[in-house]
């Protein structure tokens, strides 16, 4: 099951992932790739863009 970032986490998991500076520039970079190709392939449309963000691996 894919789950988005923003989803409480379930009762035995544990979120605490700590991130370096490089990997959140990648995650933020890939997160930006990731809503400009949704924002093409939604245009000319009056649908507000909304792409899905997944949850970090463990």
């Amino acid at each position: 099951m894919a789950r988005d970032r923003k989803d409480p986490p379930g009762p035995d998991e544990n979120r605490q992932c700590w991130e370096t500076p490089l990997h959140e520039r990648v995650r933020l970079s890939h997160e930006d790739q990731n809503q400009d190709e949704a924002l093409l392939e939604t245009f000319p449309a009056s649908d507000p863009v909304s792409p899905f963000v997944p949850a970090r691996a463990p």
